[in-house]
């Protein structure tokens, strides 16, 4: 809980940049020691970059904030060291339930196929993904790894030049100055960075007003999600219930739009709506309480000449859907792989324009997504609801109508459909779900997982036919993996890279996704598809 995060886990100490008498330049500073900031330090630190994060804490975040982190977030983080430990600390679900009134009306499954390596989802509370990630920077610095974290470096100025950029940094010492050639902006929804440079969000900002709490209790609910239309304990309104680890669960209770939020949070007045929901006879205890109110907005774009933006820091969604967090996690899994090939002078730094273009479709996705969601969640009008209520009703009993019914599209990862960095599709009678621009599906291979494999760079995926071990084009190795279809009796692999056909190869890039596919190795097509996916092509 969070009583066991009190301790700094980054204290301040000072450093010798502080006593420099010309401000010293690094590779990359990530702003931000959250979720997102400390995935895009470790995925560079992996990739031997040099980064150091700045954090105006010294701490993990207080409340369990995001909870829902989704099985490609599970993938991403496997890739960083983490993924296991949040998979055995956090609670899996892939089962939910939606209620209307006093009755269920329907369940759904996230993740009814087999061959997956995680979950759906796990439910665990932000302060132990922190504490999980901050662990793996320690172990990565003992290891040699070039990464650091300073706590209570608050950024207070950016200025953008030609080729670098100067940051001003307060501390308990005083203020200095440091350079990097690239910052990485991943300082939350009210991010500071964004201020300085004058930017803004466009979108919509929704009038109802959310209490979530985080309670301990001893109950007997299943680990499912749950979620109430108009329920008996919060007529009118609706309510969502999620198991966490430690007996905590979180609760969510639509409150309405005028509201005061000081005194909606005080404990007198949380605690009757969480008794009338729970009952009387169920005991429990205040965690953490919050109020938060629907944004859907994103910026106009990420990337500002030698400064990007990813996280919340970019865009925010309402957190029905869990495409926060999330969507934060893809965001730098996309955006190192580019920027370690631009460092490393193989690829312009306009390849980091495809950063921009693939997350900004990605956050649109998302914001979509959310704003259905909400409309649906909170109708805007009597008709609305009138509406609303008849699909739910009809949701009992016909299965036609529970796609219509929206609390919430739970996160998926994003296709990069139209991508400039993707290749023609030369395998069309292929799994759509791995066409070029799709993260690639997981699946079984003998006593481990094929994401497993593939490793962190550019692999030639050469399913049942012949392919070179390594290929070397445009400054890039591309490593070959020879995979029979034999190896997983369970026909997963087969019919979600095959299809149809009986062989075929596959370019993946750096954060698995597909660029390119083939029926057989074309090698020339491969050099080819290699060159666009850098933005050489």
């Amino acid at each position: 809980m969070t009583k066991n995060f009190e301790a700094p886990l980054y204290p301040y100490e000072r450093h010798a940049d502080q006593d420099a008498i010309r401000p010293r330049r690094h590779k990359v500073l990530v702003v931000g020691a959250g979720p997102v900031g400390l995935a895009a330090a470790i995925d560079l630190a992996q990739s031997g970059i040099p980064v150091v994060v700045l954090d105006d804490n010294d701490k993990v975040s207080s409340g369990s904030r995001a909870i829902c982190f989704a099985k490609r977030t599970l993938e991403i983080a496997d890739r960083l060291g983490v993924g296991h430990l949040m998979a055995t600390k956090g609670v899996e679900w892939n089962l939910g339930k939606v209620f209307f009134r006093d009755r269920k009306v329907y369940d759904f499954n996230l993740l009814p196929e087999d061959g997956h390596q995680f979950p759906a989802f796990v439910n665990l509370q932000q302060y132990y993904v922190e504490s999980d990630l901050v662990n793996r920077v320690r172990s990565l610095q003992a290891a040699g790894a070039p990464i650091e974290i300073r706590g209570r470096n608050r950024v207070t100025g950016v200025a953008q030049h030609r080729d670098h950029v100067t940051l001003t940094i307060d501390t308990p010492d005083g203020a200095y100055s440091l350079e990097t050639e690239w910052l990485v902006a991943c300082d939350g929804a009210g991010s500071p960075i964004r201020s300085q440079l004058g930017l803004d969000f466009v979108g919509r900002v929704f009038e109802d007003n959310f209490l979530i709490a985080d309670v301990t209790m001893e109950a007997d609910f299943p680990t499912e999600r749950w979620f109430w239309f108009d329920p008996p304990f919060n007529q009118g309104q609706s309510a969502l219930l999620h198991k966490q680890p430690d007996g905590v669960w979180r609760i969510d209770l639509q409150l309405g739009w005028d509201i005061d939020k000081a005194e909606e949070k005080k404990p007198e007045n949380v605690i009757p709506r969480l008794r009338a929901m729970l009952g009387e006879e169920v005991p429990f205890a205040l965690e953490w309480v919050s109020i938060y109110t629907f944004q859907c907005r994103r910026m106009a774009r990420f990337r500002h000449d030698r400064v990007i933006f990813a996280g919340d820091s970019a865009h925010q969604v309402s957190p029905f859907g869990a495409r926060g967090a999330n969507s934060g996690f893809q965001d730098t899994d996309n955006l190192i792989w580019k920027l370690k090939l631009v460092l490393d002078g193989i690829a312009d730094d306009s390849l980091l324009d495809s950063y921009d273009t693939e997350r900004i479709a990605a956050a649109e996705e998302n914001i979509l997504n959310s704003s259905r969601s909400t409309d649906f969640i909170t109708p805007k009008s009597e008709i609305s609801r009138v509406f609303r209520n008849a699909v739910l009703d009809l949701s009992e009993h016909h299965a036609f109508a529970r796609p219509m019914v929206n609390s919430g599209r739970l996160s998926l990862p994003s296709v990069y459909d139209g991508s400039a960095l993707n290749s023609p599709d030369h395998l069309p009678t292929g799994p759509a779900r791995t066409r070029p621009g799709a993260p690639c599906p997981d699946a079984p291979l003998g006593d481990g997982f094929l994401l497993q494999r593939l490793g962190g760079g550019f692999t030639l995926l050469a399913i049942n036919c012949d392919a070179p071990a390594h290929l070397e084009e445009a400054g890039v190795t591309i490593s070959g993996l020879p995979l029979v279809t034999a190896d997983d009796p369970s026909g997963a692999f087969a019919a979600r890279y095959l299809g149809a056909a009986t062989a075929a190869t596959y370019l993946i890039r750096p954060d698995q996704h597909v660029a390119a596919r083939w029926h057989r190795f074309d090698e020339a097509g491969t050099r080819a598809a290699l060159r666009r996916a850098i933005g050489k092509e």
